[in-house]
C-alpha cells in the first residue's frame, strides 16, 4: 500500500483546519473486541430448540466456522488479513472533517466533527464488514452467500466484496425500501448480485408471509428468515449478516480507531461520541473503542447511540433473549427488543427498521457505558437539511439521526455557554435516497 504523510487540510477562510486525514499505512492492523473488556461477561446466544448456550456446530449450518470462531472470540485484538487491508485501502482511512459551517450557523462555542463513512465504493460504513465476511468465506470454500438488506447499503456492499472474492451474491431487500430506494437495488445488479423483494415468493417463508398479507411492507427480520431459509436449503451456501452480531461489530470498529488518531492530529479529544443505531453495527464502530477507554482508563466520554423513534429498540424496547428473525431461525440473543414480530412503520431510514438491538451495544446500554436517545422522521430531516446546506454533504436518512442529536448537543452547548467538542459518525451518503429528501420537501413526509 502507498503510504502518505498525515497532514492537516483545507484551512478555512477563517483560518480553521477542517480535514484532517491519515496515511494508507494507518488503516488499522488489529479490530477491537469490546467482549474482552466488558466489566461482566457477555450473555451466550442460545440454541433456538435447546435454550442452551449455543455451540460452534449449532451455528454451522449458516456460518462457516472461521466466522463462527471469530462471533466467539474472547480476544481483545484480532489481526486484520492482508488482504482485507489491500481492500480497504481502497477508500481507508476515511477523513475526518470538523463541520465548522455548521458551528457557525449553530452559534455555537462547540466543535462539531464527524468521521465520513460513505467514501468507501458502496457509500457507507458496511464494506468494512462485507470484505472480510466475503474474504473469510472464501477461504472456507463458500460458493454463495445469501443476505438480507434494509435500505440497501448492507446488499451493496456484499455485492460489491462478493464480486472481489468471485461469490455468487443473493439478497432479500426488504420491500418498502426495494420499492423507495431503486438505485439501490441497481448497484446490487451492477456488482451482479441477484435481488428480490422480501417478502418474497422465492422463499417458502415469504410465500406465507404474503397468504397473510400481500401488502406487506416487509421488515429485517422476514428479510433475515427468507435468507437462512434460502441458505439452509441451498448447496455451497453461506448466510451473511451486516449488522447485530459480534464479529460485525468487531469488524467496525476501524472506524474508531482511525477516528482517535485523526482527533489527536487535531489536537482534541471528544466529550461526547455519537452514532445512529438501528442494528448497531456503525454506532460499535465508532463508540466501541471509546467505552473502552471508559472502561480501561476511566475516561469521562458521554457516548450516545441514537434512534429512530418508530422502532426504538433500546429507549422503548425490553432487554430479554429474542430470534433475530421473524420466523424463529436464529439463536436466540440477549438484547433490547420490541419483539421479534415486530414489522416496523415504513420509514425512510430503511437500515435503522430493526426490532433488536446487538447483543454487544444492548449489554453496553445495560452496564450504563453508553445512552439512548430517539427522533422522529421530520426532526432528523430537519436536521439533515440544515447540514447538508452547511457542509455541501447529504446525509444518509440513517446517518441524519446522528447529525440531529449533535446539532442538539451544539444548541445545549450555545445555551450552557460552554465549550464541547462533539464527534458522530456520518455513516454514509444520502445521493441514493433523493426520493426521501423530495418527499419531505414536499410536505409528504410523516413521522
Amino acid at each position: 500500500m502507498r503510504a502518505f504523510p498525515a497532514v492537516k487540510e483545507m484551512g478555512t477562510p477563517m483560518g480553521i483546519t477542517t480535514r484532517f486525514t491519515l496515511p494508507q499505512a494507518d488503516i488499522p492492523t488489529q479490530w477491537y473486541n469490546l467482549a474482552a473488556d466488558f466489566p461482566e461477561p457477555l450473555p451466550p446466544p442460545l440454541h433456538p430448540g435447546t435454550r442452551q448456550p449455543a455451540k460452534l456446530e449449532d451455528m454451522a449450518a449458516i456460518f462457516p466456522e472461521n466466522i463462527i470462531q471469530l462471533e466467539m472470540c474472547s480476544e481483545r485484538w484480532v489481526d486484520i488479513p492482508e488482504e482485507v487491508r489491500d481492500i480497504y485501502a481502497l477508500w481507508r482511512p476515511t477523513p475526518l472533517l470538523r463541520a465548522v459551517r455548521l458551528e457557525k450557523a449553530l452559534q455555537t462555542p462547540a466543535h462539531i466533527y464527524y468521521k465520513y463513512e460513505g467514501a468507501s465504493p458502496a457509500g457507507s460504513h458496511k464494506p468494512n464488514t462485507a470484505v472480510p465476511q466475503a474474504y473469510y468465506n472464501k477461504l472456507a470454500g463458500t460458493k454463495r452467500l445469501s443476505t438480507e438488506t434494509g435500505a440497501g447499503q448492507w446488499g451493496s456492499s456484499l455485492a460489491l466484496a462478493c464480486k472481489m472474492f468471485g461469490i455468487e451474491c443473493v439478497v432479500y431487500q426488504v420491500k418498502v425500501t426495494y420499492q423507495h430506494k431503486p438505485y439501490r437495488k441497481l448497484l446490487m445488479n451492477t456488482w451482479g448480485a441477484t435481488v428480490y423483494p422480501s417478502p418474497s415468493e422465492h422463499t417458502e417463508y415469504g410465500r406465507k408471509v404474503l397468504a397473510q398479507d400481500p401488502d406487506s411492507p416487509g421488515s429485517l427480520g422476514i428479510a433475515i428468515s427468507e435468507a437462512i431459509e434460502d441458505c439452509i436449503k441451498t448447496p455451497n451456501t453461506k448466510y451473511s449478516l451486516g449488522s447485530v452480531l459480534n464479529h460485525v461489530c468487531l469488524h467496525q470498529t476501524v472506524i474508531g480507531l482511525e477516528c482517535m488518531k485523526q482527533m489527536a492530529l487535531a489536537g482534541e479529544e471528544p466529550d461526547v461520541v455519537i452514532g445512529c443505531a438501528g442494528g448497531g453495527s456503525n454506532f460499535a464502530g465508532i463508540a466501541f473503542p471509546y467505552i473502552r477507554e471508559k472502561i480501561v482508563n476511566g475516561k469521562k466520554t458521554r457516548i450516545v447511540a441514537v434512534e429512530p423513534a418508530s422502532c426504538a429498540s433500546l429507549t422503548r424496547g425490553e432487554l430479554r433473549y429474542d430470534f433475530g428473525d421473524t420466523a424463529e431461525m436464529t439463536p436466540l440473543m440477549m438484547m433490547y427488543t420490541l419483539g421479534h414480530k415486530f414489522i416496523p412503520p415504513s420509514i425512510h431510514a430503511g437500515g435503522l427498521r430493526y426490532h433488536g438491538m446487538a447483543p454487544m451495544v444492548s449489554h453496553a446500554y445495560k452496564l450504563g457505558l453508553v445512552e439512548a436517545v430517539a427522533y422522529d422522521q421530520l426532526k432528523i430531516f430537519e436536521a439533515a437539511m440544515q447540514f447538508a446546506q452547511t457542509e455541501g454533504m447529504v446525509p444518509a436518512p440513517e446517518s441524519s439521526h446522528a447529525v440531529r442529536a449533535a446539532i442538539d448537543e451544539a444548541i445545549k452547548a450555545r445555551e450552557e455557554g460552554k465549550k464541547k467538542v462533539i464527534l458522530f459518525n456520518l455513516s454514509g451518503h444520502g445521493l441514493m435516497d433523493m426520493p426521501s429528501y423530495d418527499a419531505y420537501m414536499a410536505g409528504k413526509l410523516g413521522n
